[in-house]
């Protein structure tokens, strides 16, 4: 039977952890009264808690005058509650008084700016809200609102025009990573930063995901969004004097159909909104001439095209979520669309998702998907030559080069390869180019491996190949991906970073990325309740055993993870033991 292991995905994470559903602990907004050249602050403190633990996330507003360096105080309610771990500030505890300063990308805030930290704490006497603030001394006095935080970055439009700026797409170079440094989030920085031995990755470039309207402006309160927007970033890509930045497009309406994880805030129905509320500003923002200079490298809706052709009827793996997107045509509307909304933009790359080899490798998938990527890069005024290139395992764990594993007509019929021909992703991308180009892209397409979590190094890795016992002996033995099923797709236990970002890395291939930053979860244990729209999918939880996707076997998921996208800790601890290559 045709198997599909669901990608993951969401991200740019703030941390949310437990395993237990959310509840509100507390949100509180206190504005400064300013006078005239005075200094001034407002400060917005949102919790969400769970018994023993709970992730606080933080907006400081300068509302005075501008200030270069910030110094936050506040005293805990409660003597039981601890910071135990944060991101985008230096954080320190002193009995109940805490005290965070500015790190090197948020330290400068004009009169009116804004940035985003945020903690993770316990407690165990109870876990109220801090009720003043202090910003530099000056006391942030005020009451709190009956309704959610509304302060955020000020810069970035709202709203977008109804058609994109134009450019000539023969500017662009062939290969947007070569001879380039990366953009590096200094959100996941401070992240990586904060678990022990996180400095050794923090340095790597990661995508950026875009993956839902607020995002566009930035999400200070959300569990899974940075408060930098994307013209934070881009401005910040500049300062880096970066080549490249890397974007995730990842909005369709009815998102991600064959999963409850990453599902999405558009109904199947809202391709209207997905074009004005979403593509257009993104397209707008990254057409300003400002970032003419800049490699805009924008990932196109992963989790989309691939289900149009394995999680539809009459086949055993179909939803109804994605028969409705069959026939409505979003998907591939939405991705023409953004395809062309994109490409007008000079110095954008779109890269568009295909999947990996344990979804879409099969005979009766592959082509298939190959034709309707082709149909979707012709849809809504698109041509193929808004198409750079594809990008393979994105958020997902399938080994970049299987070392002592090929397909053969014998291991074929193992219950590992299950008649795949392939068992990597790297000759897996690179049949699937040569089949995209007899689709009708050009010949000088690129294909992107994402590598951030597949390399399945530590004491578990093979060092060759078994060639005694049953055929399932052999290649189990052998195969470096320990996964139990290759449609396990949460969270993996045993995983580890795989190979770093480099460029033009074998042919055909123009990266190995980072598209999934390494520590952001792919979806939470247990049910949370969060605001997001993200269901809790039972692939993300430990003691699940499987459904026709991974033919019914164990999860293979990792216990205690948050809500898809939301920092955990213990996921990038693992995956740094179980690097490969070797930290």
């Amino acid at each position: 039977m045709n198997l599909r292991s669901r990608l993951s995905v969401r991200q740019k994470a703030v941390a949310v952890a437990g395993a237990s559903a959310l509840v509100a602990a507390g949100l509180v907004t206190l504005p400064a009264s300013v006078a005239q050249a005075a200094p001034g602050c407002s400060v917005t403190y949102s919790a969400n808690q769970w018994q023993g633990g709970f992730s606080a996330n933080i907006t400081i507003r300068n509302v005075g005058d501008a200030i270069n360096g910030w110094t936050l105080r506040f005293t805990f309610p409660d003597s039981s509650q601890r910071v135990t771990q944060g991101w985008s500030a230096n954080w320190t505890q002193s009995g109940s008084q805490v005290t965070a300063t500015n790190v090197a990308w948020n330290g400068n805030l004009a009169t009116g700016a804004s940035t985003g930290i945020g903690f993770n704490g316990s407690w165990s006497g109870s876990n109220p809200a801090p009720t003043s603030f202090s910003v530099n001394g000056t006391n942030c006095n005020g009451t709190a609102p009956t309704t959610g935080p509304t302060t955020g970055p000020t810069t970035g439009p709202t709203t977008g025009p109804t058609t994109g700026p134009t450019g000539n797409p023969s500017a662009r170079v062939d290969n947007p990573y070569a001879g380039a440094r990366g953009y590096v989030n200094p959100e996941w920085k401070a992240k990586a930063e904060s678990v022990s031995g996180g400095n050794r990755i923090s340095s790597n470039p990661t995508g950026v995901w875009l993956d839902r309207i607020a995002a566009i402006e930035g999400t200070p309160d959300s569990s899974s969004n940075g408060a930098m927007g994307l013209r934070d970033h881009l401005d910040e890509a500049l300062a880096q004097n970066a080549g490249y930045i890397q974007l995730v497009i990842y909005n369709l309406p009815g998102r991600d159909c064959a999963a409850l994880a990453s599902n999405g805030e558009l109904p199947a129905d809202a391709l209207g909104r997905y074009k004005t509320e979403y593509i257009d500003p993104i397209a707008a923002i990254m057409g300003d001439t400002k970032y003419s200079s800049l490699r805009i490298i924008a990932i196109i809706e992963i989790d989309s095209l691939p289900n149009l052709v394995t999680n539809v009827s009459p086949r055993e793996t179909a939803t109804a979520q994605c028969d409705t997107m069959k026939s409505n045509g979003n998907y591939v509307k939405g991705v023409g669309y953004a395809l062309a909304k994109l490409g007008a933009v000079p110095n954008v790359y779109n890269y568009i998702d295909a999947g990996h080899h344990g979804w879409i490798g099969w005979d009766d998938n592959f082509r298939p998907s190959a034709q309707i990527f082709a149909e979707a890069a012709r849809a809504e005024g698109s041509t193929t030559a808004n198409v750079h290139g594809f990008i393979a395992n994105t958020a997902n764990y399938s080994a970049t080069v299987e070392p002592y594993l090929n397909v053969t007509e014998q291991n074929r019929l193992s219950k590992w390869i299950d008649y795949n021909k392939y068992v990597d992703e790297q000759r897996f991308a690179q049949a699937l180019r040569t089949e995209l180009i007899s689709q009708g892209f050009s010949s000088s397409i690129g294909m992107l491996i994402d590598t951030s979590r597949n390399g399945w190094g530590g004491s578990g890795r093979p060092t060759g190949a078994v060639t005694s016992g049953t055929v399932d002996e052999q290649v189990d033995g052998s195969r470096i991906d320990r996964r139990i099923h290759l449609g396990n797709w949460c969270n993996q236990s045993g995983a580890g970073l795989g190979e770093r970002p480099r460029a033009a890395p074998a042919t055909g291939i123009d990266a190995y990325v980072w598209i999934k930053p390494p520590g952001e979860s792919d979806g939470s244990s247990t049910q949370i309740d969060n605001e997001e729209g993200k269901g809790f999918d039972r692939m993300c939880d430990p003691t699940y055993t499987g459904n026709p996707r991974n033919n019914n076997n164990m999860s293979g998921a990792l216990d205690g993870a948050p809500i898809s996208g939301a920092w955990f800790p213990a996921q990038l601890t693992q995956l740094m033991q179980n690097a490969y290559p070797a930290l």
